[in-house]
């Protein structure tokens, strides 16, 4: 067969193959679409059944419940109703109530008007009558009666007053001497008594002119470096150094004993010395500061510390500033827990209360001042400040601790034994004191007790009257705050006495 031929036919057999697969194809797809499409109609129909049935229950469902939803509405606006209408009955029972309350009350306003009207008039007739019985006018009867009533009044207030006075003096002065006894009992410090110059004993007469030196040499050299006063003449065995300034004659004094152990004695030996001496003494004033820091229980700035132990060679009146203030830290301290507040404030401010006295050697400036001055410098707080400015009444005191503070200082001051006084201080104080008191109307002795811790104040009979002593000695006590220095407190006693004297012949 020819390959021509044959290939034609295979290709006609693929051709007619392919039309007839492609219809058959199409006849089965038809055959599936007409039948989805079928499945699909019910499926909608089905669908629709559903729908219509679930919409139909939803609303029987929505009309039941709207249904009891207004029911109840009903329900609750009938009691509300029936509420409302009972709240309306009591209020209007209440307002006829009130109403013949206040029909009642108005009736008895008028009977009280009348009767008021009544009692005027009857007063005026008495009034009228007591005029012409008594003699006297009612404005004047009225301010005699005033007058009458204002000076018992008057009277029974003062002795009142006095009364409460005294009561609470003598409470407050029990229960501060119990406090005092208590602080100064447990207070046990040593006293050291401090003067403007020292004295060293020569170990022989031949040391006398090496001090001195040779045509006065070594003596002028000692004083100026020094910056004090070499007295050799005046007490046989003895060199005596003098300066206002305890530090310089502290340094002095160290100086010198170590030229009269050594014997060599020139200048350039006592510079040498002076220098070491120097040291030696600030090694001592920290040691001394430190120790009183110690004692107390405190921690202070250093230069603190170095203040603190200068005055230890510092006195007032011949009392050691630095056991001073230890001593009046301990009684702050003491008192303050007793009375419940801040102890280590007020012993704090008990042992700076002084510091200043360290200073007032080498600036000007009062050493409360100057003390505030380098507290402040070195971290002290605002209370600190306030005890130390409060203890001489330069500031008034903010805190308890600041009153402590002043207590405790006065009792160190002037408890016996603490100061040493010279005479004619002493008398001078004692004649102002009098002077003070005699100052006064109606005093015609006044004397100065108890080395000036009570005046006695001798008053006129005729002049000053039983209550008027009380005002006097409030007033010749003020009168001494003012214008008199004077440690602790002082009592002010006046006596009035009447006396009747006849001579038999």
């Amino acid at each position: 067969m020819n390959p021509l031929i044959l290939s034609s036919s295979i290709g006609i057999f693929i051709v007619c193959s392919g039309i007839a697969l492609y219809f058959f194809k199409k006849a089965a797809t038809d055959v599936k679409l007409k039948k989805a499409s079928t499945e699909a109609k019910e499926l909608i129909t089905k669908t629709k059944r559903q729908a219509d049935r679930i919409i139909n229950d939803a609303q029987h469902e929505s009309k039941r419940y709207k249904s009891k939803l207004i029911q109840e509405a009903e329900n609750e606006i009938k009691a509300r109703h029936k509420t409302i209408g009972e709240h309306e009955k009591r209020i209007h029972e209440k307002e006829n109530q009130l109403s013949e309350k206040k029909h009642y009350l108005e009736k008895e306003i008028d009977k009280y008007k009348t009767l008021q009207d009544k009692e005027s008039t009857l007063i005026s007739q008495l009034a009228k009558e007591l005029e012409t019985v008594a003699g006297m006018k009612r404005e004047d009867a009225e301010k005699r009666l005033m007058e009458t009533v204002e000076k018992e009044t008057r009277q029974r207030v003062g002795k009142t007053i006095k009364s409460i006075e005294e009561q609470g003096k003598k409470a407050a002065s029990r229960r501060a001497i119990e406090i005092i006894t208590d602080a100064i009992q447990r207070t046990a410090v040593d006293h050291v008594a401090s003067i403007t110059t020292s004295t060293l004993q020569l170990p022989d007469e031949d040391m006398k002119g090496r001090v001195i030196g040779k045509e006065g040499r070594n003596i002028r050299t000692f004083e100026m470096i020094s910056g004090v006063d070499v007295i050799i003449d005046d007490t046989p065995g003895t060199v005596i150094l003098s300066a206002f300034d305890p530090i310089r004659r502290e340094t002095a004094k160290i100086t010198m004993k170590k030229l009269l152990e050594d014997g060599r004695i020139h200048p350039s030996r006592i510079e040498e010395e002076y220098e070491k001496s120097k040291k030696e003494l600030k090694e001592l004033i920290i040691e001394h500061g430190e120790k009183a820091a110690d004692e107390l229980g405190l921690d202070f700035h250093p230069k603190i510390i170095e203040l603190m132990g200068k005055l230890y060679y510092r006195s007032s009146y011949g009392q050691n500033i630095l056991y001073h203030s230890l001593e009046a830290a301990h009684i702050a301290g003491i008192m303050a827990a007793q009375l419940g507040v801040n102890v280590k404030l007020a012993k704090r401010g008990a042992m700076l209360h002084d510091i200043g006295k360290a200073l007032d050697f080498e600036r000007e400036g009062s050493h409360t001042t100057l003390g505030k001055e380098v507290c402040a410098q070195y971290g002290e707080s605002d209370e600190i400040l306030n005890c130390i400015m409060a203890h001489h009444e330069e500031e008034p005191p903010e805190t308890i601790e600041a009153i402590l503070v002043m207590v405790a200082d006065a009792m160190s001051s002037v408890r016996p034994g603490a100061r040493r006084e010279s005479i004619e201080t002493y008398v001078k104080r004692l004649e102002k004191l009098e002077m003070t008191a005699m100052a006064f109307d109606g005093v015609t002795k006044a004397y100065a007790i108890q080395a000036g811790r009570e005046i006695r104040v001798i008053v006129n009979p005729d002049n000053i009257n039983d209550e008027s002593t009380y005002k006097l000695a409030q007033d010749i006590a003020k009168k001494v705050e003012e214008q008199v220095d004077y440690p602790g407190e002082v009592k002010v006693a006046v006596v009035r006495e009447t006396r009747s004297e006849f001579f038999a012949k």
